[in-house]
């Protein structure tokens, strides 16, 4: 079968979304933190518009460290913009008719650093006061935003915490964002196949064993569409997505392998900041795979 008899005969996946960061952490952003550039709202704009172009419904926005939380002064930084960007994003968003959801990440790593926008909070280790201090800023987040599903915890390339305690910190994500009215989103690690990664592989392989069947797996496999992988998630009672590569060939790949396994999102992810420098880059993005991602 084609790509576009497929196309023709197959609906679109229900979420299709992209995901957007007014800042991040990883070992490429933290080593350029001193130099960053603030989120450009004008940009965000921007790209917003061009998800609806497309048709694209859904909008992951990854907060981190890039606003200036009133819950947390602490956390502000040279590159943090107001609240008040945050929530014309949102407006702007709820406007065109796109779901937002907001993304922290509480991955623990000394390489990754996935969670080190929460410093000086980061090192607390899922103590009591970890999670009471995670939480004031998932309220703030929520506060803001209003989601009205999903709340998406990061949780990619944890190094630090045992199997045990991985599936503990998203047990108490879970826990208390179901309280607030919303489903966990968590990035899913068991596609990525280099020798380094199978510490995540099997974490994931842990949190698929135990966790609710309410949080949704989102894989990333930006190597192509291991569709056994989200068949075996899927067959476990998980809603799960797919994260591909950002080429039209992996879009592709990952598109048809979610809806042979009854999979119900696609994740675009551009690991760029949204700043004028990065605008071609973005938006060409956006033009080009979005409307795959509807086929």
């Amino acid at each position: 079968m084609t790509d576009q008899t497929q196309a023709d005969t197959q609906p679109s996946l229900p979420t299709r979304g992209f995901l957007l960061h007014i800042t991040h952490y990883d070992p490429r952003w933290w080593a350029a933190k001193d130099n960053e550039q603030p989120f450009d709202l004008a940009l965000g704009m921007d790209v917003v518009d061009a998800l609806a172009a497309v048709d694209l419904n859904l909008l992951i926005i990854d907060c981190a460290d890039g606003l200036q939380y009133t819950s947390h002064p602490e956390l502000t930084r040279p590159y943090s913009v107001p609240m008040a960007t945050l929530t014309q994003l949102v407006a702007r968003a709820r406007e065109r008719g796109i779901e937002v959801v907001p993304k922290l990440n509480f991955a623990q790593s000394g390489l990754h650093r996935h969670n080190h926008w929460f410093r000086p909070h980061h090192d607390l280790f899922d103590n009591e006061r970890y999670w009471e201090l995670a939480f004031e800023v998932i309220d703030e987040l929520i506060d803001v935003v209003q989601p009205s599903r999903f709340f998406h915890v990061g949780m990619d390339e944890d190094h630090w915490r045992s199997y045990d305690q991985y599936v503990a910190a998203i047990h108490t994500l879970h826990g208390n964002l179901a309280q607030r009215g919303l489903r966990t989103l968590i990035w899913n690690d068991s596609a990525c196949m280099w020798p380094q990664a199978a510490v995540h592989r099997d974490k994931s392989l842990a949190a698929e064993a135990s966790v609710p069947k309410d949080v949704v797996h989102i894989v990333w496999d930006y190597q192509g569409a291991n569709e056994a992988i989200l068949r075996r998630v899927k067959t476990a009672g998980f809603e799960v997505w797919g994260a591909p590569g950002h080429n039209a060939a992996l879009v592709a790949q990952m598109r048809d392998a979610l809806h042979n396994v009854e999979g119900t999102g696609i994740l675009l992810t551009r690991w760029i900041s949204c700043v004028e420098a990065n605008r071609s880059e973005l938006l060409e993005s956006i033009s080009t795979l979005g409307p795959l991602c509807t086929m």
